[in-house]
């Protein structure tokens, strides 16, 4: 137990241009108190202008530096076995052109094709003849129904996406955000399969 060091692999990490990535930046680490400071401060990757925006930690690189610097510990896995480094760059401020024009491109967007689903199932005859089971009148625009109904329309979307602007309603993710982090999962596992060197290897190399 005393010789043994566990190591926890994180799932992704963010570094900047000629950042200096050590090993306590990319992995949980527990280990005896005589190493442990040096473990952390152990350098993994140091990134540099030939790196990419997607740097893979492979385990196998980490077991190799613990063991050449202690070569009397145990080393103990736990976990993922690889850690992404995305190399982020410096982030531009918001251009209000740029923003108020993909404001108006989602709003109107999301309008027409609300208003197209609506047309395609005859959504407005349907209010009518429910309006007029209700109050027994022919109404061309029951304004009566339709004006609470679009109320709702907008709140069932606040609902469903569990955000009011930046505020969560709740604890719960949303059905978006759920999707979102199924594909940063997916894309995870390409890059870890794809970038990763020793992922894959042909039986002739050498």
């Amino acid at each position: 137990m005393e010789k043994t060091i566990y190591i926890r692999m994180r799932n992704r990490v963010q570094a900047k241009p000629e950042e200096r990535v050590l090993l306590k930046d990319v992995a949980q680490i527990i280990a005896p108190d005589a190493v442990l400071s040096s473990l952390k401060e152990m350098l993994v990757h140091l990134v540099t202008e030939m790196d990419r925006n997607i740097i893979v930690i492979d385990v196998m690189h980490i077991i190799q530096l613990i063991t050449t610097k202690f070569g009397d510990m145990e080393v103990q896995t736990i976990g993922p076995a690889q850690t992404i480094i995305e190399v982020t760059n410096k982030k531009k401020g918001i251009s209000i052109p740029f923003f108020l024009l993909i404001w108006f491109l989602l709003f109107f967007g999301s309008a027409m094709a609300i208003m197209n689903f609506h047309d395609d199932v005859s959504m407005k005859s349907v209010q009518e003849k429910i309006y007029t089971i209700i109050t027994g009148k022919n109404e061309a625009k029951p304004l009566l129904f339709q004006i609470p109904y679009s109320i709702g329309l907008g709140l069932g979307m606040i609902l469903f996406f569990n955000h009011f602007f930046k505020k969560r309603l709740n604890d719960e993710p949303s059905p978006l955000e759920v999707e979102m982090f199924n594909y940063q999962m997916d894309l995870d596992n390409y890059v870890i399969i794809h970038e990763n060197k020793e992922s894959m290897k042909r039986v002739n190399d050498d």
